[in-house]
C-alpha cells in the first residue's frame, strides 16, 4: 500500500515498479494498453512508427500523444519510433527502454498493419508487408528483450493473436499465417523461458479499430460491423494488464480472447479422434475404414464470425 495525498491509504497499481514496452500504441488497442499499463503503475516505452493502416510512411504525432497523455497524469513514458520489422530497431527500442527505466519488465507485441486481398490476388509485397510487421515483429522485439529477461530472471510477454488466424477469416492469408505464427511463436518462448521465470501469453482481441474499419461496408457486413463498433479498445487493455501483472504467474502459453465483457480461454491442438489399425494402413484401408471414422469429427471451414456468432455481451 502507498499513501495517497488524502492521507488515506491508496491501493497500489498492479503494475507498480514495472517498466512496458508497447509496440504500435500510438492508436487503438495499443494506445489504451500504454495508458491502462500506465494507470496501474507502469513506466511504459511507447513505441509507434505512425505508419498508414497499410504500413506506409511515419508519424510521431500520434505516439507523442499518448506519451503527453502519460506524463500529464503523472505518469512516466518515453517516445520510440522505430518499427518492429527492423530487428536493429527492435533491438534499439528494448535498449532505449532498460536505459530510460532502468528495467524492462513487460513486452506487448501489438504492432500490425493490414493488407487484405483474396488469396489468388495477393501479391509479394503483401504478404511480406503483413508478416514482416506482425510475426518478424514479434520475435525481433521478444529476442531483444530475451536476453535482458533472462539476466534478471522474470519478464512477461503478451502477443496480440487473432481470431481470424484461430479460427479464419476471408483474404487474409498473409495476416492469419502471421497471426497464427505468433501463437506458435508464444508458446516456444513459454516453453523454452519458462526456466528463467519468463511468461508469454496471447491475447485475441475483438475490437473496434483503424483494421476493423477498414472492412468494406457490404450489406452482409452492415449488421456485424455496428455490433463491432460497441467493442472498445479498452476491454482489450484490461486484459493486458492483468496479464502483465505478478497476479498472473501461473499462467503461461495460454491464448485467452476477448470481446467486450467476455474473456475466452481458447483451445490449442490436441489430438480429437484416432484410429488403428493391426499391421498398418494402406491407402484403401484409409478410404474403407479411416473416412468414416473420422468424417464426423472433420473441422468445418468456419470463419470467426460462424463461432461468434452471438451479440458481444
Amino acid at each position: 500500500m502507498k499513501m495517497g495525498a488524502n492521507g488515506l491509504e491508496a491501493r497500489m497499481g498492479l503494475l507498480d515498479g514495472k517498466v512496458a514496452l508497447v509496440t504500435g500504441s500510438g492508436r487503438g488497442i495499443g494506445r489504451e494498453i500504454a495508458l491502462q499499463m500506465a494507470a496501474a503503475g507502469a513506466k511504459v516505452l511507447v513505441n509507434d512508427v505512425g505508419a498508414t493502416l497499410d504500413g506506409q510512411g511515419s508519424d510521431e504525432g500520434p505516439g507523442q500523444e499518448v506519451v503527453n497523455a502519460i506524463r500529464a497524469s503523472g505518469g512516466q513514458a518515453e517516445l520510440n519510433s522505430g518499427s518492429v520489422a527492423d530487428a536493429d530497431a527492435a533491438r534499439a527500442m528494448v535498449a532505449q527502454a532498460i536505459d530510460s527505466f532502468g528495467q524492462l519488465d513487460i513486452v506487448v507485441n501489438n504492432a500490425g498493419i493490414l493488407r487484405d486481398v483474396i488469396f489468388h490476388r495477393m501479391t509479394d509485397d503483401d504478404w511480406d508487408a503483413v508478416v514482416k510487421v506482425h510475426l518478424y515483429g514479434s520475435f525481433n522485439v521478444s529476442r531483444a528483450a530475451a536476453t535482458h529477461f533472462r539476466e534478471r530472471s522474470t519478464g512477461t510477454f503478451v502477443h496480440m493473436t487473432s481470431t481470424s488466424g484461430l479460427i479464419g477469416g476471408t483474404g487474409q492469408a498473409n495476416y492469419m499465417a502471421a497471426k497464427l505464427g505468433i501463437v506458435g511463436l508464444s508458446k516456444s518462448i513459454a516453453i523454452d523461458m519458462k526456466r528463467f521465470g519468463v511468461r508469454s501469453n496471447c491475447i485475441s482481441p475483438f475490437a473496434w479499430s483503424r483494421m476493423i474499419g477498414s472492412i468494406p461496408e457490404t450489406p452482409e457486413q452492415e449488421e456485424r460491423l455496428k455490433s463491432l463498433q460497441s467493442l472498445t479498445p479498452d476491454k482489450i487493455a484490461v486484459a493486458a494488464v492483468w496479464l502483465g501483472s505478478g497476479a498472473t504467474r501461473e499462467i503461461n502459453g495460454q491464448i485467452f480472447a476477448v470481446r467486450k465483457n467476455e474473456i475466452f480461454l481458447m483451445t490449442q491442438h490436441r489430438p480429437m479422434r484416432s484410429v488403428h489399425r493391426d499391421g498398418g494402413w494402406t491407402a484403401e484401408a484409409l478410404v474403407e475404414q479411416a473416412l468414416p471414422a473420422f468424417k464426423p469429427s472433420l473441422v468445418p471451414l468456419d470463419v470467426t464470425t460462424d463461432v461468434f456468432s452471438w451479440a458481444p455481451i
